[in-house]
């Protein structure tokens, strides 16, 4: 998500909470690919059953995101015979919400006997007082016709606005990233080929439809030096709008990724070292970002507003660019 134009007086800034499970993310997973592809399972394995996610130390408001992840994984996760749109949405109506959603779940309701969705992480596409956006990256297993269990997977925005006891579920976004080209430039090439950068199935399908720009793509390639990231969101699954605005982000146009591991620590957690966060922060500057948001705000930078820090922002790094 790109910078506010000023920083908003509803921003939630509550802290609270438990972050994510490293048992729940891919982190913790050695099989974490950079392919949007299936990929079936041993044959003869059983199949997956993900860790239902859960929000670690130091997230802001972690039970808006725990309801935003809740209604992804009712929707892409069902026994045997429990596939189609009616029978998500009675697993949707369990949590108190409108069977309706299911019907917003897109890839999410594969044909397929069986599904287990497994959540990468859930981050912030904007956090206001009364209203979020939760971008869900998440991985979803599925019964192939021969019984052999594959991964395919998405990235929902799902959309939310207060409510007591828990927030509301309003709408589901997820990701369109077009379809794969037959020829990419060498940059996406190589950042498909490079194991220091682990990207979530909607972020490589991004990278594969020729849509992301080189300006991102070589940033990207220049970070995996000295750093192994885990990106989020890079054009597809993010609000068009900059959240709360009605200025375009950056991401939508191609223009921008977001990273939510660094060297295998997740930014939001407390327990990561700051200065981590900080010096990847300004390598991504010196990398060509324009726009590097991220837990804090850094000083310096080539303009007055390279940097920039909101509730949105505590769970991610955020580059974007101008071409």
């Amino acid at each position: 998500m790109n910078a506010p134009s000023s920083p908003p007086g509803r921003r939630a800034v509550l802290l609270g909470g438990l972050g994510c499970v490293l048992t729940a993310c891919s982190s913790s997973r050695p099989t974490a690919r950079n392919d949007s592809s299936p990929s079936p399972s041993p044959a003869g394995s059983a199949f997956p059953a993900p860790a239902a996610w859960q929000p670690g130390p130091g997230e802001l408001q972690p039970d808006v995101k725990l309801r935003a992840v809740q209604v992804v994984e009712a929707i892409g996760t069902w026994p045997p015979g429990g596939q189609g749109a009616a029978a998500a949405g009675q697993r949707v109506a369990a949590l108190g919400l409108p069977a309706g959603l299911a019907q917003q779940g897109g890839p999410l309701l594969a044909d397929s006997p069986q599904a287990a969705v497994e959540v990468v992480y859930a981050q912030y596409g904007g956090l206001l007082s009364d209203s979020a956006s939760v971008l869900v990256v998440c991985r979803q297993w599925l019964a192939g016709p021969d019984g052999v269990p594959q991964s395919a997977g998405t990235t929902v925005d799902v959309r939310l606005s207060q409510a007591s006891p828990r927030w509301d579920v309003t709408a589901l976004h997820p990701a369109d990233p077009g379809q794969a080209v037959a020829a990419l430039p060498d940059p996406a090439t190589r950042v498909l080929a490079q194991p220091r950068i682990v990207l979530p199935p909607a972020a490589a399908a991004d990278i594969r439809s020729g849509q992301v720009h080189d300006s991102a793509l070589n940033a990207m390639l220049t970070l995996a030096g000295p750093y192994s990231f885990q990106i989020s969101v890079v054009r597809s699954g993010h609000p068009l709008m900059v959240f709360g605005t009605d200025r375009p982000s950056d991401h939508p146009l191609g223009k921008a990724f977001d990273t939510w591991q660094i060297d295998g620590h997740p930014v939001v957690d407390p327990a990561t070292p700051t200065d981590l966060v900080d010096s990847f922060m300004r390598a991504a500057a010196a990398a060509g970002s324009y726009n590097v948001g991220g837990p804090r705000q850094l000083s310096g930078g080539a303009t007055a507003n390279q940097f920039f820090s909101d509730p949105t922002h505590h769970d991610h790094v955020h580059a974007g660019f101008t071409s």
